[in-house]
């Protein structure tokens, strides 16, 4: 900020405050306005889209820029600067502006971090968690902890693991913004990256002490024993220092944060980031497409949609587990009218979670408060209905719902039906709740008639029949008498004000009504705002239970949403066990056979996987076949049966898998400065590296980023490890380089399959169909001619492909036979040799050996011979 000679007191008591928040814009109240002053000004002009414009700043100092809105549109223009990865501090005035005698005063009353909100700043289908990071001190095994709060709904979780598994939580999580100890940047971003919000704490914050101190402080307990964290110390420390953060950040108003979870990876199947990109999972590749979260989610609540995307990115290994959320999505399947009615009550519900959360905070609105009741009601709704239930799951959830039923009598019963959206408006509490209340209304309400009623009274009393009633703002309510019935007049009444026609008077009745009225909107303000604000610590009573009917309620929402889906799609419930076999019958794609044209059908196809027999399926084909598509199926198939939906397929059986992996497209990462290989080979490494005989791997069009010989050599060391390796993890790989076909002959559990095509007149009609074989061909110039590449290349490039492929296929399939040994074999015959593939193709040594192929050697002179040396000689740069 500028140098000023001399400002006004308004603007000192600006710097002031801002001088405490340097890295945060400043929302600084004023009137009924929220102003930004100085670069807070041009960034949230720039932001908001509100106009810049300028204040005066004292007699001697320069205008200062300013932009603002008015204080009521806090909820539409915050979320927008949030979403701009902005701090932002809200300063408000602390005292009425008519009682302070000079400046008014002003505090930050909350900091609002991209990670710690209480205002709506989050699209509701989504948490809005920080997270905090603890790296570990024991060199010897390296560890992280972490913790995640969603402050907004009292979401309390942590887990301590290793880096990678780390990263993966990271990943699904998402969260908003993320905590780690000063000076660990480079360490975090070594480990994370650097595409997430992040801010610094100090080191004291890192400490055992300190975390236990404010967790034992936050649940009221002695120890931490009964959340089943004491093994992880390092996440701990990280819980703590969210806690902390929720302090320097004027979030004091935690009670809905009444529990801490450990997030228990070992249930969970391994998801790394890639494997969720890759498939699609919770996002498409871009705005315009799709994600299996899309064509799950047929939820009706925000809590549903929530916990939908994290069982998607954590699907279940326990086989159990996954049969109870079946049994139940097949009871709504076979019961459709139970299934709609429950949807209904479900939506009714809407987001109690975060309502509660703002129950804990008292930042609740009247309309809100009179949700819970009616959320509370569906609730009860709800219970009757699962509890007779056919099924266990369902009656266990019936059991553990609890209405609430005292406090929501009390919210029906104090609450208007039709509220104010806020609490310091009138008309909160509803009609015939408060006797006194609804007399104080009275008195706003019918004044007129009230004194109407008066007039009439005392005309009749005292036989003034030209009585009136007036008032005016110097002596208040008053009774004019004209002269002539001046006679008539009581004795006790008081003469305020002679005119020349007419005497006013007032009378003690007439004094007392004024005085009613004149305080009745504050008394009734004053009440209503008692009244509310008892409710409301009533209602703080039942957090913890109302928390618990949210968690089950976006379960109940979730099975719903998949009965649901499985109706819509045809979907079948999957046999899941605890085999090493995947059966998948007519599979297929659940989000391409949603986005095909109307009429067409999308092509389903069988999959076999089996540890012990089919272990590794080597699959060619030409691009655009739908290789991907299929590979891409069978892990959807696979991860959707794991999270106890039912799947597009005819029938399936699937053992359950703990890891899926997936090495399919690749992307230069510049800022890194890693190319298209590296990318490739990092996330094959990280693959490799934590292999088991329960894992899905999916290979496709590995070693692309290379040469070919590279490419073609890498592939097929990496299927031999896969076939070779300890578990036989079962793996799809598919590959333009047909040479690994070659593969099944040698090895026992390979299996060659392609995705048929056929060619009619020289065009390629794709058929999608997986066959038994290999591919010998790629269509990779009848892809080219769809894509409109002028006729002249494509007529060259067949020409160089005929030439290609009639020369040397004999010797390149003698060299690639010479692979299908095992690996220590291979090594011992060649001594370290390096493989070659393909002969050198070169247009010289093509013109060298056709001279050499023209010469007649019997007719040929010494003179000519050297003659004709020494032209090539030439050919191939010699002098």
């Amino acid at each position: 900020m500028a140098e000023m000679t001399e400002i006004t007191p308004m603007m000192k008591q600006f710097r002031s405050i801002k001088e405490q928040y340097p890295d945060a814009l400043l929302l600084f109240r004023c009137g009924d306005f929220y102003e930004t002053y100085c670069e807070d000004a041009i960034e949230a002009s720039r932001i908001l889209n509100i106009t810049l414009t300028h204040r005066s700043n004292g007699k001697t100092s320069a205008p200062t820029e300013m932009a603002g809105f008015p204080f009521h549109a806090l909820d539409t223009y915050l979320p927008k600067l949030v979403r701009e990865g902005k701090r932002v501090a809200i300063c408000d005035q602390l005292e009425d502006p008519k009682l302070a005698k000079k400046l008014v005063k002003r505090g930050v009353t909350e900091l609002v971090t991209p990670g710690v909100s209480y205002s709506d700043t989050t699209p509701s289908k989504d948490n809005n968690f920080v997270a905090c990071v603890q790296f570990g001190t024991d060199k010897k095994r390296p560890t992280v902890g972490v913790s995640f709060l969603d402050i907004s709904t009292g979401e309390f979780l942590v887990a301590e693991d290793s880096e990678d598994k780390i990263q993966k939580l990271l990943s699904n999580f998402k969260p908003k913004e993320v905590l780690f100890m000063r000076g660990k940047r480079s360490d975090f971003e070594a480990v994370f990256g650097r595409d997430w919000y992040t801010y610094e704490l100090d080191d004291w914050i890192f400490t055992m002490q300190a975390a236990k101190d404010k967790l034992l402080k936050q649940f009221g307990t002695q120890n931490l024993k009964g959340f089943g964290v004491d093994s992880l110390p390092n996440a701990v420390i990280a819980a703590g220092a969210i806690l902390h953060y929720l302090d320097m950040t004027q979030h004091l108003q935690t009670d809905h944060i009444k529990h801490l979870g450990r997030i228990e990876q070992d249930r969970y199947v391994w998801l790394d980031n890639f494997t969720i990109r890759n498939l699609e999972l919770t996002s498409g590749m871009n705005s315009e497409a799709k994600s299996l979260l899309d064509i799950l989610n047929y939820t009706v609540s925000p809590m549903g949609q929530r916990l939908l995307r994290r069982w998607v990115t954590f699907p279940l290994k326990e086989v159990r587990a996954i049969r109870a959320r079946q049994t139940v999505v097949e009871y709504f399947f076979r019961n459709p009218d139970l299934r709609d009615e429950l949807r209904d009550l479900v939506g009714r519900i809407q987001d109690l979670e975060r309502l509660v959360g703002k129950v804990s905070t008292g930042r609740i609105g009247p309309r809100e408060m009179l949700q819970i009741g009616r959320a509370l009601e569906a609730i009860d709704t709800i219970k009757q209905l699962c509890l007779p239930a056919d099924n266990k799951m369902l009656q266990t959830m019936g059991e553990n719902l609890m209405p609430c039923s005292d406090i929501r009598t009390r919210i029906q019963t104090e609450i208007d039906p039709n509220p104010p959206a806020v609490a310091n408006k009138p008309g909160v509490i509803a009609k015939g709740f408060s006797e006194e209340l609804d007399h104080y209304r009275n008195l706003q309400n019918n004044a007129r008639e009230e004194l109407m009623r008066i007039q009439n009274y005392e005309s009749e009393k005292t036989g003034i029949s030209s009585l009136k009633v007036g008032y005016n703002s110097v002596f208040g309510y008053y009774l004019e008498v004209r002269n002539t019935y001046r006679d008539r007049v009581p004795d006790d009444w008081i003469r305020k004000q002679t005119l020349v026609n007419a005497e006013r008077y007032i009378t003690p009745e007439l004094k007392t009504y004024e005085e009613e009225i004149s305080v009745a909107e504050q008394k009734a303000s004053e009440l209503e705002t008692r009244l509310y604000m008892e409710l409301m610590l009533a209602t703080l009573e039942y957090v913890a239970d109302m928390q618990s009917d949210a968690i089950l309620i976006a379960q109940l929402d979730c099975l719903l949403s998949f009965a649901v889906c499985a109706a819509q799609n045809k979907y079948v419930c999957p046999d899941v066990d605890d085999s090493l076999v995947i059966d998948i019958r007519q599979g297929r794609h659940p989000v391409i056979e949603q986005q095909l044209p109307i009429g067409e059908q999308y092509i389903a196809n069988d999959i076999l996987l089996d540890n012990n027999g089919q272990q590794i399926i080597i699959l060619t084909g030409p691009n655009m076949a739908g290789k991907s598509a299929l590979l891409r199926q069978t892990a959807l198939i696979v991860l959707m049966a794991q999270i106890g939906s039912f799947v597009p397929a005819e029938s399936a059986k699937i053992g359950v898998v703990d890891k899926i992996f997936t090495r399919v497209g690749a992307s230069d990462n510049i800022s890194l400065g890693e190319s298209t290989f590296m990318v490739e080979m990092n996330e094959a490494s990280s693959i490799l590296n934590n292999l088991s005989e329960r894992s899905l791997v999916l290979f496709d069009e590995l070693g692309r980023g290379t040469s070919t010989y590279d490419g073609i050599s890498i592939a097929w060391a990496i299927v031999e490890y896969i076939h070779e390796h300890l578990g036989h993890a079962k793996t799809l790989f598919a590959t333009h380089y047909h040479e690994l076909n070659e593969m099944e002959k040698s090895f026992s559990r390979i299996r060659n399959y392609n995705v048929s095509v056929k060619e009619i007149n020289g065009k390629v009609i794709f058929l999608r169909k997986l066959s038994r074989g290999g591919s010998e061909h790629s269509f990779g110039i009848h892809v080219a001619k769809l894509a409109g590449m002028p006729p002249s290349i494509l007529k060259r490039a067949n020409e160089v492909l005929a030439k290609l492929e009639g020369e040397n296929l004999a010797e390149d399939k003698k060299k690639v036979q010479t692979l299908s040994k095992p690996m220590q074999q291979i090594g011992a015959e060649r001594g370290g040799m390096q493989l070659s593939f393909f002969q050198l193709d070169d247009p010289v040594l093509e013109q060298i050996r056709d001279e050499v192929t023209k010469m007649d050697i019997n007719t040929l002179t010494p003179l000519e011979a050297l003659n004709k040396l020494s032209e090539i000689k030439t050919l191939v740069g010699g002098k």
